[in-house]
């Protein structure tokens, strides 16, 4: 039996020193601080919303799910659930108080199924019982009256049947039509990419708590609780300050908690209000599975123009989006997959056309990269497909592509790219990944092993950072300064893992020069800040950190004021460093200053508030400046196949990313190192599955494979580009969310590398057809295609 192995390699993190502020002596931003949850998370005191102890009379639910993909819904037979002792009731459409639709964007979505259902799990009420097992278990003696009608299940099959759930959208700039016409070469293809389960240790889950006088308590694991807020008002027709939405932390997200949380919030309170006592709901991981979205699987048709050196002549490329069987966030998702179609490459002649298909699947949603990986994926596979058939090196081809100077500089959407790095990038990290040298290894590799087939791709990212709906990029902070000189913040963002809570304390910490230990953040609460956006977009730092830091800084002024007036000297003068205030004349302990103040009745509270500069777009053309920066980065992957199984494994890899001016080093590498596993996950091992009946086979941990220990490659060395963010962002940083997740599509181009050079050995030239999750299957596939 063969395997596929490599010389054991330490693991190697390596970031670069990032510039500090000038006053780095004494600075939180720019050091490695310790995530603020961490000492409560591994001793098990980090309170998630089942930990929150139960309101005496909580009861709990359980989803009543569609055993069928389509259908006409004709009745609901819930008789033997309610005759299981400890059942106290059923919750079904008709209990809804206010609109029967949820509150989301394109209004298309029922709370609850009524007249049809549109794919198997769609929830079509709830039975709530004493205990969770009751409940679960008398959900499932529901019996629901359905009448099979033909599911679609494919975008491909939407797309015939013009089944749409938002209208196509094209992007068109110059003539492709006669630049592919004049091409000294054109290639077409097809591309399959599969979507992905979002996986979150904590699964999603809702705690609803009537108060007083119609009011409303929501614990709910979600990044959005100013739509949850507006979801539970609406479905339960009361005033969105009838509703307090709370969230402390979240057992993970990625994008799965950014709109579909809202839909246990809603299910929990409609339960809680006709059975006038508390209601939790918690889904179970297969009820999770078969409920819940996943990222959009994306199909592609693509026709290419190209030179003799593979620089692009002209794209046409159609995208059809599987969107469920609901908008929900398709629309933007979308639109995103098309901003990100060009990723690093000058587009000069270009025609993207999207599909947003209706099937009948779960309603698919966002998840980490928003789209952004579906556009990525497909000009990377398309200039991997040129760089073969002109026998060239890959590299060589995207560098020739790259955005440049003045005349090859604006995107296909008309923004500028003014903040360009990517040549002195990606030049970098070829020299230290040593490409070339093991490219020349790795091809003497392959000629002498008849089985083991290595693979190598270095891949760019150019990612755009805001909300492409302009409105969400503003964000709200409290920072409240106490007696003790402790400072307590609250802001608009989620903690979701990923640090957010930790950078903001580190920035209101360093605005009023107090230590990083003196700071708190709350738990984010819609009665405290209000109309808040989602944590998305990887926006959470850029937003949120800024509005905190405007609100410290308020205070931090108030203070300084209040000293100019002590000691006779200007504002400009005082000092906040190390725990103290330093004016010329005299220095303070932070604590005494704050104190006077208060005695002398200085407001040691303030708001902050923070929109997004110079970004603007207009959504009917998908033209404008939809973004405020670039995030950069690059991976150089080494892989290994077994052309008898098809396993592979991801054997090195080599990032190189740009983080701006870092806030927190160790969270950054943290996400860079996360997102580029959970990208391997997406295109390596994690296999959604429908059969021809709708049924998604593939809902547990038993038949759905995520990265494990096991998978990381030994050699995994990230560096940090040291350049700060050429945009005023809060301490000169960038996002770091969303970014690196693309960075995995070089595993991706590292595969399909490997299998044509084994096609070649084997007589069987021509592209390389590998659909993704590149599958021990699908790798096989790809070997023997003829």
């Amino acid at each position: 039996m063969t395997s596929i192995a490599n010389a054991p390699t330490p693991a190697t993190h390596s970031p670069s020193a990032a510039p500090v502020a000038p006053d780095a002596a004494n600075a939180s931003c720019g050091r490695s601080q310790h995530h603020e949850s961490a000492a409560a998370q591994v001793a098990g005191a980090a309170t998630y919303i089942d930990d929150i102890a139960e309101v005496r009379g909580t009861l709990h639910a359980s989803p009543i799910l569609s055993p069928v993909a389509h259908g006409r819904l004709r009745g609901v037979d819930c008789s033997a659930a309610l005759a299981v002792p400890g059942v106290r009731d059923v919750v079904l459409a008709a209990d809804v108080p206010g609109d029967p639709l949820l509150a989301a964007f394109s209004h298309d979505e029922p709370v609850f199924a009524f007249d049809t259902v549109q794919h198997i799990g769609q929830v079509i009420g709830l039975v709530v019982a004493d205990s969770v097992q009751t409940a679960r278990r008398a959900a499932r003696l529901v019996r629901p009256d359905i009448e099979a009608l033909p599911p679609v299940l494919s975008p491909r099959a939407a797309h015939a049947a013009q089944s749409y759930v938002l209208p196509p959208v094209t992007v068109r700039r110059g003539e492709p039509e006669r630049a592919l016409s004049q091409a000294l070469h054109t290639l077409s293809g097809s591309l399959e990419v599969g979507g992905q389960e979002h996986f979150y240790l904590e699964g999603q889950i809702a705690y609803a708590l009537p108060l007083e006088q119609g009011q409303w308590w929501i614990y709910t694991s979600t990044q959005h609780p100013g739509e949850v807020q507006h979801w539970v008002a609406h479905a339960l027709g009361v005033a969105n300050h009838d509703v307090r939405v709370e969230c402390r932390r979240l057992g993970g997200g990625f994008g799965g908690k950014e709109t579909q949380a809202g839909h246990l919030a809603v299910w929990a309170a409609l339960a809680a209000r006709k059975l006038r006592c508390p209601v939790k709901l918690r889904l179970d991981r297969d009820d999770d599975f078969m409920i819940t979205g996943k990222r959009h699987p994306f199909a592609y048709d693509y026709t290419v123009g190209f030179d003799d050196q593979g620089r692009l002549h002209g794209l046409q490329l159609t995208m059809l989006a599987n969107c469920g069987f609901s908008a929900d966030l398709s629309g933007p998702v979308a639109d995103r997959a098309i901003f990100h179609a060009d990723n690093a490459y000058f587009l000069e002649d270009v025609e993207i056309v999207s599909y947003r298909c209706k099937t009948n699947t779960q309603s698919h949603t966002a998840f980490r990269g928003f789209g952004g990986p579906q556009g990525v994926i497909v000009i990377e596979s398309i200039l991997g497909d040129i760089a073969r058939h002109l026998g060239l090196d890959p590299l060589d081809v995207r560098l020739r592509n790259l955005y440049g100077t003045e005349d090859r500089n604006v995107t296909h959407y008309q923004m500028t790219v003014e903040d360009n790095i990517l040549e002195p990038l990606l030049n970098t990290l070829e020299h230290s990944s040593d490409y070339r040298r093991r490219q020349q290894a790795i091809a003497a590799w392959n000629a002498s092993q008849p089985v083991l087939q290595r693979g190598l791709a270095i891949t760019p990212v150019k990612f755009g950072i805001s909300f492409t709906a302009t409105l969400f990029n503003q964000a709200g902070a409290l920072v409240h300064v106490y007696t003790d000189g402790s400072v307590l913040v609250n802001h608009g963002g989620t903690e979701m893992g990923q640090g957010l809570h930790t950078k903001v304390a580190q920035i209101v910490a360093d605005e009023l020069g107090v230590g990083f230990d003196q700071v708190r953040v709350s738990a984010s609460d819609t009665a405290k800040v209000p109309n808040a956006s989602a944590t998305a977009a990887s926006s959470g730092t850029d937003l949120n950190g800024r509005a905190a830091q405007f609100a410290a800084r308020h205070v931090r002024d108030n203070l300084a004021s209040f000293v100019c007036g002590l000691d006779g000297c200007g504002a400009g003068a005082i000092r906040f460093e190390a725990g103290q205030v330093i004016s010329p004349s005299t220095t303070r302990r932070f604590k005494d200053v704050v104190q006077m103040a208060y005695a002398n009745r200085i407001q040691l509270w303030s708001d902050g508030f923070y929109r997004t500069p110079k970004i603007h777009y207009d959504k009917t053309t998908l033209t404008g400046r939809p973004f405020y920066y670039f995030s950069y980065g690059a991976a150089c992957t080494e892989v290994a196949i077994d052309t008898l199984t098809g396993e592979s494994r991801v054997l090195k890899v080599d990032i190189l990313h740009d983080v701006g001016r870092s806030i927190n080093p160790a969270i950054d590498i943290g996400q860079i190192e996360g997102g580029f596993v959970q990208g391997m996950g997406w295109l390596t091992t994690e296999q959604l599955v429908w059969n021809d009946k709708g049924y998604l086979s593939t809902h547990a941990p038993s038949t759905y494979k995520i990265p494990a220990t096991g998978d990381i490659p030994a050699h995994f060395k990230v560096d940090l580009w040291p350049e700060p963010n050429r945009e005023d962002n809060v301490h000169g940083s960038k996002a770091v969310g969303e970014p690196p997740f693309m960075l995995a599509i070089s595993v991706f181009e590292a595969l399909k590398d490997a299998v044509a050079q084994a096609r070649t050995r084997a007589g069987r030239g021509g592209p390389v057809q590998l659909e993704a999750p590149a599958t021990a299957e699908h790798v096989l596939e790809a070997l023997q295609r003829p």
